[in-house]
């Protein structure tokens, strides 16, 4: 599909496998990378997504510095990306896939440059606020938003989960909560995780609603990808990460090619890199919208109730825009 898409998180283990696939089946789409750090030197990750994109020297791709744990970063980002495109410098925008992720489990409560939640800002509000900012870039015609989901949005769902994911009543909790208390770090930090998860759902669900209220921008597409489980993801490794945690995942990695034909959530990055791709990029989704779990071959899966709630959309959408620092003038949707 000609025009540009871009990439959150685009170095990251569903995104490489993304990438490739994009290269390889649809060549003519100009790839915007965001990373955290753009040097193949200072970050290993980084040179993994380098030594792929030298594969194919000749596609049209842009690799560029996002700190999504800088609501400044995203700002001053989305206005360069803005100026390239009036400017010709880079096709419209055909999909923005806010793939990013973080999550703080044994290291405890994190706090963005900002002095907000990190796990929050980084997953949702920066997201958030790089689709307000560049709405106006998206083809009106084909454009796709993408958002990446989790079980952990759902109650219940999640095998590690100790606290419920639901959103507070109080939301201002979700980007200023309180300590946590000794023990409980990494239940609330995956909480902090599942809450984020679930409202890139809501979030992709109250866009989806505003979209289809302004006639200019009704045809562009809202959807979220649940990539199930991913047994070789580099989230999973690290001191952050129980020692439980990746000895169960160590042992599920091993058996994936077996436990998958019971548990199709049990998946790998490359299995679903490519979905990620084709659900933002692929014809058979043209015109589509909604919630997609694990493969994306047998259509849309459930959300959460909750997610489907409007009256809470609505409110986390206003205080997103509070939080983001986004106003009327920053984005061609009704704030």
């Amino acid at each position: 599909m000609a025009g540009t898409l871009l990439l959150t998180g685009a170095n990251s283990t569903l995104a490489l496998p993304a990438i490739s696939h994009i290269l390889t089946t649809y060549p003519t789409t100009t790839l915007l990378l965001a990373v955290r750090n753009p040097s193949p030197t200072a970050d290993a990750n980084t040179a993994k997504l380098h030594a792929l994109l030298a594969l194919f020297p000749t596609a049209p791709v842009s690799v560029r510095a996002l700190d999504l744990a800088s609501l400044a970063s995203v700002h001053t980002f989305a206005a360069a990306v803005h100026a390239d495109i009036a400017g010709g410098t880079l096709p419209r925008l055909v999909a923005i896939v806010c793939n990013a992720m973080t999550w703080s489990l044994q290291s405890g409560l994190q706090r963005s440059a900002d002095g907000l939640e990190r796990t929050f800002q980084v997953n949702h509000l920066a997201h958030w606020v790089l689709v307000m900012r560049l709405l106006g870039d998206v083809d009106r015609e084909r454009g796709r938003v993408v958002w990446l989901g989790s079980n952990s949005h759902w109650k219940g769902k999640a095998g590690f989960e100790v606290f419920a994911p639901g959103l507070p009543e109080e939301l201002e909790e979700l980007v200023r909560p309180g300590e946590d208390r000794e023990g409980e770090e990494v239940g609330r930090g995956f909480q902090r995780y599942g809450r984020s998860k679930l409202a890139n759902v809501m979030g992709m669900w109250e866009l989806g609603r505003r979209l289809k209220t302004n006639k200019d921008l009704a045809h562009i597409r809202t959807l979220a990808l649940d990539p199930g489980g991913l047994m070789d993801s580099r989230a999973f490794s690290g001191a952050n990460v129980p020692a439980l945690w990746r000895g169960i995942i160590s042992v599920l990695g091993v058996l994936q090619p077996l436990i998958s034909r019971a548990k199709p959530e049990i998946r790998t990055g490359k299995i679903a890199g490519r979905d990620l791709a084709d659900l933002a990029l692929g014809e058979r989704f043209a015109g589509e919208d909604g919630y997609y779990v694990n493969g994306v071959a047998d259509g849309k899966g459930e959300c959460s109730p909750e997610s489907r709630d409007e009256e809470v959309g609505r409110r986390l959408w206003e205080k997103c825009a509070e939080w983001g620092g986004v106003g009327r003038e920053d984005t061609v949707l009704e704030i």
